[in-house]
């Protein structure tokens, strides 16, 4: 179960005990606080609290900009101009914090994001337990022959089956040697700081994760992006899913102008304008190099 049972307890007190408050509160995300979402295998994600709503942030927009901002109607205009230009800090007034269980592969990946707030379940102090990230068959791929980065084709019968018992004897076998190095049995055994390091990147961790909203974007931006690693992409979709019951205007905003939108830059908007005169226009009468044509067509289609 991705929830300790522990875990689920202080879940039920909180829920059994709820508290009057004077602040600013979003009904979507009320009922989202400390449900866990099953992620991967072991994994989940689940709201622990929450600050500032799509109000917030035009607060705090209408403070900055003062007469600038007057000639906004409306909220969600407000909102979609801000993001339009990226106006960010107002979108700092709101913040969030996830307790997420991830494996240690996926971590080492995330917490490439720096502009936020971490705490991690120390293996120092507290022994590990025995889960590891098994990839589904249909997520065992071939390394990628064009993309260094990237996924080739789906491993299939008999090599899938091979990788998947590879991946799970070793993981055991660490998991074992790893409980038999800090076994006392009558002796003091290997200190828990120097035990883990035997242990694989699949294992899970957990953490308490931080993050105002811009930086939260900036994050889904790219982890929910299509080309994004499928083990952290699941996560990002699992938080936009939280998101936009939490800000659904600065969601709207965010799916359509970064998720959906496209940044140009100035040649291509020359080569577009020239286009739109009915031009002819080739890679090499552009201006771009091979990986920007590529690009820019993905773009206009």
């Amino acid at each position: 179960m991705p929830l300790a049972p522990e875990q689920q307890a202080e879940i039920d007190a909180l829920r059994a005990n709820p508290q009057p408050t004077l602040r600013a509160t979003v009904p979507g995300m009320e009922a989202h606080l400390y449900t866990a979402y099953d992620v991967l295998d072991h994994g989940f994600i689940r709201v622990i609290d929450y600050m500032g709503d799509d109000a917030a942030i035009c607060q705090a927009a209408r403070v900055s900009y003062g007469k600038g901002t007057k000639s906004v109607q409306n909220d969600t205009g407000l909102i979609r101009y801000l993001m339009r230009h990226w106006h960010s800090t107002p979108f700092e007034m709101c913040e969030i914090k996830l307790h997420v269980k991830l494996p240690v592969f996926v971590a080492r990946q995330w917490i490439r994001h720096r502009t936020a707030n971490v705490n991690e379940y120390s293996a120092r102090y507290s022994i590990l337990d025995r889960e590891f990230y098994i990839p589904e068959p249909d997520a065992l791929a071939a390394q990628s022959v064009v993309n260094n980065q990237g996924r080739g084709a789906t491993l299939e019968g008999a090599e899938a089956a091979r990788v998947l018992e590879i991946l799970k004897s070793d993981s055991n076998r660490a998991y074992d040697n790893y409980e038999a190095m800090i076994s006392d049995e009558g002796q003091s055994g290997l200190a828990r700081e120097l035990a883990r390091m035997n242990l694989p990147a699949n294992i899970y961790t957990q953490w308490y994760w931080k993050v105002d909203l811009h930086n939260l974007f900036h994050f889904l931006r790219l982890r929910a992006d299509a080309h994004a690693q499928y083990e952290i992409r699941v996560y990002a979709d699992a938080i936009c899913n939280v998101v936009k019951d939490w800000v659904p205007a600065a969601y709207g905003a965010f799916e359509d102008y970064r998720m959906g939108g496209a940044n140009l830059s100035g040649t291509a908007i020359a080569c577009l304008q020239r286009m739109l005169k009915g031009e002819e226009i080739t890679q090499e009468s552009s201006g771009m190099s091979k990986g920007e044509w590529r690009e820019f067509m993905e773009v206009i289609g």
